[in-house]
């Protein structure tokens, strides 16, 4: 029986972007090296993460005592798969190409926008220096600037668990737009949360968990392919 729920989704039309650290980065590590070249299907991906209220629909007892509209955490990588499932509509996790794509917005900064994160640009809690400048808490879906391609809270507010296994390093081959190599069965997260720093918001940051691990700062939206 199919799911009737209405996610707000941008179609993405895909093509290929630079993946990996931005050139200055000095906060960039080897698990954003080597930057690569990385060719990207159309796609559509959620606006927002999934919200609290639109993961009760699944789960009615999820985060009883918290508004509707933040996004939803405590939900391991095995959770927001079969909540992805549960929709059947052919929503899924977004790929880590397509999330790091769609999570740049058309530009190649360290940052959706440039290369400075200022606390009216996302949902973070602690400046460069460790000084404590945020709200403490996830905030409601939206309230911060979209990105270029009209998305809500890439950066910020809840780290997004992506598809793929987690890798140490790129290891693109000659000829592969997007080639890993695989170490151990971890799962990626992208994107930072409202708990962290803006180094670890930079659109190439990557971190991993155990795919049955649930954390208050980490969350998912969905993605579907398009078939002609």
């Amino acid at each position: 029986m199919k799911v009737e729920m209405e996610t707000d989704t941008v179609v993405l039309p895909g093509g290929e972007f630079l993946m990996g650290e931005n050139e200055e980065d000095k906060y960039a590590n080897d698990t954003e090296r080597p930057r690569h070249p990385v060719t990207v299907l159309p796609f559509e991906i959620g606006r927002n993460p999934v919200t609290i209220g639109e993961y009760r629909e699944f789960r009615p007892a999820h985060e009883p005592d918290l508004p509707a509209d933040w996004p939803v955490a405590g939900v391991s990588w095995v959770d927001a798969r079969e909540y992805c499932l549960w929709r059947n509509d052919g929503s899924r996790l977004p790929t880590e190409s397509e999330w790091e794509y769609a999570a740049r917005g058309g530009t190649q900064y360290a940052f959706s926008h440039g290369t400075v994160l200022e606390i009216s640009d996302a949902n973070f809690y602690y400046d460069e220096h460790g000084k404590r400048i945020g709200v403490g808490h996830r905030t409601p879906v939206g309230s911060y600037p979209p990105n270029g391609y009209g998305l809500y809270d890439m950066l910020g507010n809840v780290c997004e668990w992506v598809a793929d296994e987690w890798q140490p390093m790129y290891f693109p081959e000659a000829g592969s737009s997007d080639s890993l190599v695989s170490m151990r069965p971890q799962r990626v997260l992208r994107g930072g949360a409202w708990d962290y720093l803006p180094r670890l918001l930079r659109v190439s940051w990557r971190d991993y968990l155990g795919e049955t691990v649930r954390r208050d700062n980490v969350g998912f939206r969905i993605a579907r392919s398009i078939t002609k």
